[in-house]
């Protein structure tokens, strides 16, 4: 029986079996025999290539980390309040917007496949009426930011300015409300290298005027607030400027009234893809 048992491994190099100059006639005419793709660019396109759109964009989790390491050089103080914000405050509306705007990725995709590219920015607009509108309820979690983090066990100093700080990132707050429908708007159309331009430019002027306002202006908390909601808001105001050049086509035909119809089904859509990813 143990002579019967194909091997789990093909053979070394030097152990490669010869094959009669006859069977590769035959495998070549075989290959011959298939008709060629309908669509050739079908197979190259699903290769690895290194120029091509496919590259991820820096993504904004960048831009806390370096105001955290700045604010770390301030006070221990800075540094305490500054990750308890982002990682609570700010995180939690993080990924309840990102979920609701991870809606788009769906109905962009199938908009674009079947070639309705008008809709594509009805979608958007769509997203930003509703993330817009959820990001004024959670608000108050940035109002109430201080009493949060107490009642959570945070102890009295890092509440304070923790709950300080969160009130100076309310303008972050809309930021996300208006990048995350960008983002999958710019993404369902391959425009990946777009995004990783400016996010690069604005991670480096974010280094930049961290270091300049929170350490050699002395501003503190303040300084990174103003440098970090600045910088987010960069962000969109130079992805809305690509769009609105006329660079996407027929995808963004303008701002619409019909952004503001079937809102209910999409505010269904979006809350159910905001509880998938949490």
């Amino acid at each position: 029986m143990e002579e019967n048992r194909q091997p789990l491994l093909s053979p070394r190099d030097d152990e490669v079996v010869a094959v009669p100059q006859s069977h590769h006639h035959l495998v070549h005419d075989n290959l011959e025999s298939f008709p060629a793709p309908a669509n050739p660019s079908f197979i190259s396109s699903t290769t690895f290539n290194p120029d091509s759109d496919d590259i991820p964009p820096i993504k904004g989790y960048s831009l806390g980390a370096v105001t955290q390491v700045f604010a770390g050089q301030v006070s221990t103080l800075d540094l305490a309040a500054v990750s308890v914000e982002n990682s609570v405050i700010a995180g939690f509306c993080f990924g309840a917007l990102l979920g609701m705007g991870s809606a788009l990725e769906t109905l962009c995709g199938q908009a674009f496949g079947a070639g309705q590219l008008d809709m594509l920015g009805i979608y958007m607009q769509r997203s930003w009426v509703i993330l817009n509108a959820a990001s004024v309820v959670l608000c108050f979690l940035y109002i109430f930011a201080q009493q949060i983090l107490y009642g959570i066990g945070q102890t009295a100093a890092i509440s304070k300015a923790a709950g300080v700080f969160a009130i100076y990132m309310i303008p972050q707050l809309f930021a996300y409300a208006m990048i995350f429908p960008l983002s999958k708007f710019l993404q369902s159309q391959s425009k990946m290298m777009v995004m990783a331009a400016i996010a690069a430019v604005t991670l480096i002027l974010h280094t930049v005027f961290s270091w300049l306002l929170m350490l050699k202006l002395g501003w503190g908390l303040v300084g990174a607030a103003v440098v970090l909601d600045a910088s987010w808001w960069i962000i969109v105001v130079a992805q809305m400027v690509y769009i609105v050049s006329g660079t996407c086509g027929r995808a963004w035909t303008g701002f619409s009234w019909k952004a503001f119809h079937g809102l209910w089904g999409f505010v269904k859509l979006s809350l159910a893809s905001a509880v998938m990813l949490w």
